[in-house]
């Protein structure tokens, strides 16, 4: 524990608040601070650098680029692999483990050792990896590296140690999955099939072991040759030679007959005692057109051919369509006796199971369900009801459902907004589930101790906001609501319009939300703001639509032939930004030259609208289009309850809207904010180059271009930003209209004719805008940028953050008043004060005056994040108002007043009064200001190299610290306010914008982002949560008895086989069949499972996973002191047995004849 103190009286030349250019600046436009009166800023800081851990936590949503599917029908639990080496594993809700491969490889198939707590996974680099799942963080035991052969399917039967590995060169290996060492026995490609035999039968694709003889295993290869090998003969039983390539077998329980799937969309039934032709093909899909003959069908991919007492068997497989169909969706059809049912999906198939009630294969299968593993969903139909109904998944799977623009992160909510949000949004739920459970139901949790409220929002491309309940490491949908239904629909667009409309209009770039007075803001990609109140009635309401033209005219390009070191202008007109009113212009909203002018991307429902109980729309404000451009995106937001004010700016300026009087206060442009006190010299354009004779905004000149600017730029943000067009680039591009034409020159709102995006801090609003869905997820290379204008020579200035709260907007006050602290990307702060009446009535009818200070701090880098703490170090809440239900009835003698928390001037000398400390943290350096005498105290240069993308000051171990994700992956954590770094971990380097766009921080010491288009990815910084967090995680695996298998009887089992008298270890092991050859496959040490069991020590779990081991060991051990004692026990049986024929010979022998 450290107690930092720093006594005032007064700054010298060598304080750190000298002139304005210095990194440390805290004081306005060069002057020296006027000595403030001596007091002494105690601050005991308790956070450590033993208090910060960085590590996973859960991730949540659907694996990306799924690949395999497994399910363990005892534990009854299912795992997932996917495209990039991850693994899911799913039990019942609050069971949810994602683990992931080194290498990064595609899991080819995933086999459970069948309630053994154990799983097996094959990889594209031709690994086998053996995961122990007794753990609550899965760990590889071993793993086997295949260096000759590539392996194609694997095959690990009930309650065996032998797994059979089929390879691309159409042999088949035995692995041991105890020691995970290669058998000496083999089973050759040219010994299984027949030596007449000329041309090679392809890959394996199947391996089955004889429901009636484990004996006998079923190899199939591609080209349509099928195997029965007898394991103990080391011969082929049968050989089936077929004009069809194979896809799958599926056995019937008994094993007389199998089923095999082709690419020809035929199945074909096959008798063990006649396999010289089948004696069913069926052609499913497949009609008889007028010719006579068969139209060609899709191949089927996979079938299942399971068993019912009571019913028909049931023959399940994907695919097998005919081809003349185009446009049809992907098919899982069932057939049940002559019942046949195709099920359409959303997504092409990846994989589907059928899940039985008993794990054995030679008993009837009884199935009551099937998973089915799509491209972008998992659904479980119901087998069991014969309309078969799908089960409603309990997993947040549907986060993609529209891809994900922004997000936010609420941590220790108020505990009533969640059951009041899933009592609301429950009434929207979809009908029509089975009522059945979700049969996915394995694994233990519980509800920790420490779990609080938390709530994650997500912002999607068509314009829909989620809210999720994010407590106790779990997620589970709560609300949705549709920003796009305070829109009419738009309609089409034309000409020049038409090039730059939206693929998503709605599309959602950032969201501001206080909970306390459940006030809730949407920005929106079309320069737009929706601003709900929450009600728990249903009411009839009009949205109030606000206009403000933000946006200052453009001026004719300066190509590098008029100024080469200047090779992007954007010059802007005279007049300051302009507001208008409600339901502003409407058919003078294009201009002679066909140019949109005054007028919104969007037109807001003017009617009455009947709305749902939840969030209701009551204010919408827009930008509006200037001389036939888009307005600029929104950059910055944010909303006070307890003001009723709402603050937004981007590249052109900044506006306060009060929404409680629906009216704009301010429509300012960023350089008239400055007054007397720009920091920067500016030069006035010639008036050769101005449309009007009157200066406004000015632009920098080359030579007066200040050394704080340059460092001002983010040294990476071209690469972070994506999109940056060429500097030659035209205000009206002519590019010929051909087929890629309307593609390369359309801009959606916001983007000027000519940009390059230099400011990392407002990527929360970048959002992909590619034609296809898969690169609008994937690619964000082109990502549209931000409304941030090049800042490189430019004038214009993004407001890159805003803050309400309580504090000085002069040195000169004596007790706090609310402020409007701005933020922009030169790295300049500037503070607003306001004056707000506190009598309600006053409030309604007394408009609000709004001061631009002058007030000007410097830092380097875009500003990115403002917080306040009071004298002793504790966080400075922003006033808010209490939630009250403006739809709720109320007495006529009692009208309900607003409820204002800190916000009133007893609650702010209280807090306040002598001072407070503001933080100021951009994308190079974090600041601590002492107010009203805006000193600095301390400053912090976080990175030289990179630059920050994140940055917020939250709540951990009872303290506050700031915590920033850089672009070159570190996260970092600094204490208050000494900006002593804490914690400094190279975590996750930024590979695309989705990190970059997503990446919250939140209290509690947690933190997500969007790992991929599909998934949320939740982590912490704080030591105590690493420590709690194998308690929070679920148990993936009970102690469950083995079901026994049936009694078969004497007769089936005199005449079914013998199959219980096999004995793998007899004919695999190392006895019998040798050792095979070293270099076909390389056996690694898992060093991750060791490392998992100490882990896994820390808990109750840990002491039985030790336990465990020890008797495994003790075990082992028992094991080789009865080997070496039946071996020794053997040498003295052979010892006596000569000694006896030695003295029987020479027993009558005498003494000379020896």
């Amino acid at each position: 524990m450290k107690k930092f103190r720093k006594v005032l009286d007064g700054l010298t030349t060598s304080s750190p608040g000298g002139t304005i250019g210095s990194p440390s600046s805290g004081s306005a436009a060069g002057t020296p601070t006027s000595a403030p009166t001596s007091k002494e800023i105690d601050v005991q800081e308790t956070l450590l650098s033993e208090d910060f851990q960085l590590c996973k936590t859960v991730r949540h949503g659907f694996p990306h680029q799924p690949t395999a599917l497994a399910f363990d029908p005892v534990q009854k639990i299912l795992a997932v692999g996917s495209r990039t080496g991850g693994i899911r594993i799913l039990g019942r809700p609050g069971v949810d483990c994602y683990c992931q491969h080194e290498s990064g490889a595609a899991v080819l198939q995933l086999q459970f050792l069948i309630n053994e707590g154990a799983l097996v996974t094959a990889c594209a680099d031709d690994t086998l990896h053996l995961w122990n799942l007794r753990q609550r963080r899965p760990a590889v035991l071993h793993s086997l590296k295949f260096n000759r052969e590539r392996i194609t399917f694997c095959h690990l039967p009930f309650m065996s140690k032998w797994l059979y590995v089929g390879t691309e060169r159409g042999n088949t290996h035995i692995v041991n999955i105890e020691s995970f060492v290669l058998s000496g026995y083999v089973i050759m490609w040219n010994k299984a099939i027949e030596l007449a035999t000329k041309t090679h039968p392809g890959p394996v694709v199947h391996l089955s072991d004889c429901p009636k003889d484990e004996g006998k295993l079923l190899i199939g290869f591609e080209s349509g040759t099928i195997v029965q090998w007898d394991l103990r003969g080391k011969k082929a039983d049968f050989r089936i030679y077929y004009d069809e390539a194979i896809h799958s077998v599926g056995w019937h329980h008994e094993g007389k007959q199998f089923m095999c799937s082709h690419s020809d969309g035929s199945l074909s039934m096959w008798n063990l005692r006649n396999t010289t032709k089948p004696f069913q093909v069926t052609f499913p899909h497949g009609k008889i057109q007028k010719d006579g003959r068969k139209e060609s069908c899709k191949p089927i991919l996979k079938v299942e051919y399971k068993t019912s007492r009571n019913s028909e068997p049931f023959v399940i497989f994907s695919g097998g369509l005919s081809y003349d169909k185009a446009g049809r969706r992907p098919t899982l059809t069932i057939m049940h006796g002559k019942a046949i049912t195709v099920l359409e999906m959303d997504y092409p198939i990846v994989e589907f199971m059928a899940l039985c009630e008993t794990p054995y294969n030679n008993e009837v299968q009884e199935p009551y369900a099937v998973a089915v593993l799509l491209e972008k969903d998992l659904i479980v139909v119901d087998l069991t009801q014969s309309n078969f109904p799908v089960f409603e998944n309990p997993y947040p799977m549907d986060i993609h459902e529209s891809p994900v623009t922004c997000t936010a992160y609420f941590a220790d909510c108020p505990p009533d907004i969640i059951p009041i949000l899933y009592s609301i949004g429950a009434k929207h739920k979809k009908t029509g589930y089975s009522h059945k459970e979700w049969p996915v139901a394995g694994g233990l949790w519980t509800l920790g101790s420490n779990t609080y409220p938390e709530i994650i929002v997500t912002g999607h491309a068509d314009g829909s906001i989620k809210f999720w309940d994010a407590s106790a490491i779990t997620l589970q949908m709560l609300y949705k609501l549709k920003t796009s239904k305070a829109f009419e629909k738009p309609k089409p667009a034309e000409g020049r319009a038409a090039e730059m409309v939206e693929e998503d209009p709605f599309a959602v770039q950032m969201v501001s939300w206080c909970p306390h007075s459940r006030i809730f803001c949407v920005v929106g990609i079309s320069a737009h703001i929706i601003l709900y109140r929450f009600s728990k009635y249903e009411a009839n309401t009009q949205i109030v639509s606000l206009e403000v033209r933000l946006q200052c005219e453009t001026e004719d390009v300066i190509t590098p032939s008029e100024n080469e070191n200047n090779p992007c202008f954007s010059e802007c007109g005279s007049h300051s930004p302009q507001a208008h009113h409600q339901h502003l212009a409407s058919p003078g909203g294009v201009t002679p030259e066909g140019n949109k002018d005054s007028v919104p991307c969007l037109k807001v429902k003017d009617r009455m609208v009947r709305v749902p109980p939840g969030y209701q729309a009551e204010l919408v404000i827009q930008l509006l289009w200037a001389d036939g451009e888009p307005p600029q995106q929104i950059t910055s937001l944010d909303i006070n309850s307890a003001y009723g004010l709402l603050a937004l700016g981007n590249c052109n300026g900044l506006a306060v809207v009060d929404f409680l009087q629906k009216t704009i206060l301010l429509c300012v442009s960023t350089l008239d904010l400055y007054g007397a006190a720009d920091p920067y010299q500016r030069l006035t354009r010639s008036p050769r180059r101005n449309r009007q004779s009157t200066s406004g905004l000015t632009e920098l000149s080359d030579n007066q271009q200040s050394v704080d600017m340059e460092r001002s730029k983010s040294p990476t943000s071209d690469h972070v930003n994506g999109h940056c067009t060429s500097p030659t680039s035209q205000p009206k591009p002519r590019v010929p209209m051909g087929p890629e034409g309307p593609r390369l020159t359309r801009r959606g709102p916001g983007r000027p004719p000519f940009r390059k995006a230099q400011s990392a801090a407002c990527m929360e609003i970048s959002l992909p805008v590619s034609h296809t869905e898969e690169s609008r997820e994937n690619s964000f290379s082109r990502s549209r940028s931000s409304s941030v204008c090049s800042i490189d020579r430019d004038t214009k200035e993004a407001i890159t953050t805003l803050q309400f709260g309580e504090s000085y907007g002069r040195k000169s006050d004596a007790m706090p008043t609310p402020c409007l602290w701005v933020g922009t990307s030169l790295g300049v702060v500037l503070l607003v004060p306001m004056s707000i009446p506190t009598d309600q009535e006053e409030r309604t009818e007394e408009p609000v005056t709004i001061g631009p200070s002058g007030t000007v701090l410097m830092l380097k880098g875009s500003v990115l994040r403002f917080s306040f703490l009071d004298c002793t170090g504790a966080l400075l809440q922003s006033p808010h108002e209490v939630w009250r239900d403006v739809n709720a009835s109320e007495e006529p003698d009692r009208p309900r007043r607003r409820k204002l928390v800190n916000f009133s001037p007893s609650s702010s000398q209280d807090n306040c009064g002598e001072g407070h400390l503001a933080v100021v943290c951009s994308e190079k350096q974090a600041k601590v200001l002492l107010m009203p005498s805006q000193s600095c105290l301390f400053v912090h240069n976080i990175t030289e190299s990179s630059f920050v993308l994140r940055a917020d000051v939250v709540s951990v171990c009872n303290s506050v610290c700031l915590a920033c994700f850089c672009a070159n992956g570190h996260v970092m954590t600094l204490s208050l306010p000494s900006l002593r770094p804490l914690m400094d971990v190279n975590y996750l380097p930024l590979t695309d914008m989705r990190i970059a766009r997503t990446f919250c921080f939140t209290n509690g010491g947690q933190a997500l982002y969007l790992s991929s288009p599909t998934e949320i990815q939740r982590i912490t910084y704080s030591q105590e949560m690493c420590d709690n967090l194998q308690e929070m995680l679920g148990e993936l695996f009970t102690p469950i008895e083995t079901p026994e298998a049936q009694n078969r009887g004497f007769l089936k089992g005199f005449f079914g086989g013998n199959s219980h008298s096999f004995d793998r270890e007899e004919l695999f092991g190392e006895a019998s069949a040798g050792k095979a050859s070293r270099s076909l496959a390389q056996h690694i040490p898992g060093q991750a499972g060791m490392e998992g069991m100490k882990v896994a020590a820390s808990g109750v779990m840990g002491d039985l996973a030790r336990a465990r081991v020890a008797l495994d060991e003790r075990g082992q051990r028992l094991g080789e002191l009865e080997d070496r004692t039946a071996l020794m026990m053997t040498s003295a049986e052979t010892f006596s047995k000569h000694a006896h024929e030695l003295m029987l010979k020479c027993k009558d022998k005498k003494w000379y004849q020896l």
